[in-house]
């Protein structure tokens, strides 16, 4: 049984580390992948297999407070309507240079509010990437819904459009916290925004609910969790809010002294936890829950998980391509951002080329504390034959990388020559413990609170 005072010693309620969901973290990331290195990975691609696309979409109708993404409010669709037409063009340019018979494996929609964008607009869109990369009878399409930003035109588009997997972000329903974060969003509307997705043939819903918001406590965030389980999604991502204010200039809106402890954010997570247990999910990685027949309690059990940017996917295309402003790529190369901005990213493609402005490119170091860090954060161990035949490494090299992680968590590691793994009890270090094999300095990095 590892106590608060083990975890505490080890630091837990006090790191800041990132969440991984790439290797190196994008604040590595640096200006010697540009647009000529992504265009080339582009046509690296292998002609008939297929690509993961994510489109980026920028704009809200409202800034939400706690939120940390890239986005511009706007009340107009004078901007998205010209934002639309870049990512048209930028779609169109990617085909120029996509090799042949190349499919969709994974679509989503996000940002930002896609579905602030007109059905006509959706449908334009959709139109686009069809196009560019056509969909299998295999391929997901998701969305990002805002049940405040959408109606049955809009549902109707998407369901048209091939949407078979809607995503709904919660947060908290409970009113109070809504007005501190400045997101108000009732069950109401939303149980009602989900009938409607189901009543168009989308079977398929996420959600997203977070813990550590202020003026939570465990009675609110029970009361919360059993809305959202009421309301039956397949799955369920359980995000520790991540105050950041000094990136997020928006999150200095929050009243800080409101926030729960680290102490009392774990013991938020773990209510939460046993809720989503009891009621029969699937716990998945350190952070999602899904039902029995979800496609990521499939891949866990048949060691399919993987980790990209939006969390936990079961996604096993190699390249994932992010359309638009501040959207991130990943290759079996590396990876390549796009401008951050979006004036900057529509003057790169108004100038007919890629907007990418940093990257990186893999070492074969990277790629295998890549795989180490994937495989902790996805099944809690790492198989050392695995990484010693997959990277070539010696026995002796991955031996002595895993001891130093064991010695440095006081003995709650399981340590052997079969590899290394982390106990159930010992689980939320995961973070920490992945930083640990971590060979880039974080000193310097605004990473969010390890639990």
């Amino acid at each position: 049984m590892v106590t608060k005072a083990q975890l505490s010693k080890l630091g837990l309620f006090d790191a800041k580390v990132p969440r991984y969901t790439s290797y190196p973290t994008a604040p590595h990331f640096n200006r010697d992948v540009d647009a000529a290195k992504y265009t080339s990975w582009i046509e690296a691609i292998q002609p008939g297999s297929q690509i993961s696309l994510y489109v980026h979409v920028p704009f809200c109708r409202r800034l939400c407070w706690f939120c940390a993404c890239r986005t511009q409010g706007t009340q107009s669709d004078k901007p998205v309507r010209a934002y639309l037409e870049t990512l048209k063009s930028e779609l169109r340019k990617l085909a120029e240079h996509l090799p042949e018979g190349v499919t969709l494996s994974r679509l989503h929609w996000g940002g930002g509010t896609p579905t602030l964008l007109s059905p006509a607009m959706m449908e334009e869109l959709a139109g686009a990437i069809r196009d560019v990369a056509p969909f299998t009878v295999q391929t997901e399409f998701s969305v990002e819904i805002d049940p405040n930003e959408i109606d049955g035109a809009r549902l109707d588009a998407l369901a048209a459009s091939g949407m078979n997997r809607a995503s709904i972000g919660v947060q908290d329903f409970d009113e109070e916290i809504q007005q501190s974060i400045g997101r108000l969003q009732g069950y109401d509307i939303t149980r009602d925004a989900v009938e409607a997705i189901r009543e168009r043939g989308v079977t398929s819903l996420n959600a997203d609910i977070l813990y550590g918001l202020p003026h939570q406590t465990g009675a609110r965030i029970t009361e919360s969790v059993q809305k959202l389980l009421s309301l039956n999604p397949d799955r369920v991502a359980l995000y520790g809010y991540a105050h950041v204010p000094w990136m997020a200039k928006r999150q200095q809106l929050i009243p800080s002294d409101a926030l729960p402890t680290p102490e009392e954010r774990l013991e938020l997570y773990d209510t939460a936890r046993k809720l989503f247990l009891w009621d029969g999910y699937a716990e998945i990685g350190i952070d999602h829950f899904a039902t029995s027949d979800d496609g990521l309690s499939v891949a866990q059990k048949s060691g399919q998980l993987r980790r990209n940017f939006q969390g936990y996917t079961d996604d096993t295309a190699e390249v994932l391509i992010g359309v638009g402003a501040s959207s991130i790529s990943r290759f079996p190369q590396g990876y390549a951002q796009n401008a951050p901005a979006t004036g900057a990213h529509t003057g790169a493609i108004r100038e007919g080329r890629f907007s990418t402005a940093r990257g990186h490119a893999f070492t074969a170091e990277d790629r295998m504390r890549s795989r180490m860090i994937e495989t902790l954060m996805c099944d809690f161990r790492i198989d050392a034959e695995e990484i010693q035949t997959r990277f070539n490494v010696p026995k002796t090299e991955l031996s002595k990388i895993l001891g130093q992680t064991a010695k440095a968590f006081d003995g709650l590691l399981d340590h052997d020559q079969h590899g290394l793994s982390i106990p159930p009890e010992a689980r939320p270090l995961t973070r920490m413990i992945a930083r640990s094999l971590d060979a880039y300095d974080l000193s310097k990095a605004g990473h969010s609170a390890a639990i």
